[in-house]
């Protein structure tokens, strides 16, 4: 394959919401990096009606914008 038909790592990550590829993150920088995203899902769950759905402790959960946590 050329190399002008490569895609490359910088092409994906331009695409989407990503600053940086998590690979190359510092551990400090990795770790906020997903607490930032598990906030994006939760409000952008919220915001369009939907629960998070998550696995805790073998039980799958469903939480909802008004706090409310339902064992599925």
């Amino acid at each position: 394959m050329a190399n002008d038909m490569m895609v490359t790592e910088e092409s994906f990550i331009k695409k989407g919401r990503m600053v940086k590829s998590p690979s190359k993150m510092q551990p400090k920088e990795l770790e906020e990096w997903e607490e930032k995203e598990k906030a994006y899902v939760r409000n952008y769950l919220f915001s369009i009606g939907q629960p998070l759905v998550y696995q805790k402790n073998g039980k799958m959960l469903a939480e909802y914008a008004d706090g409310r946590i339902v064992n599925l």
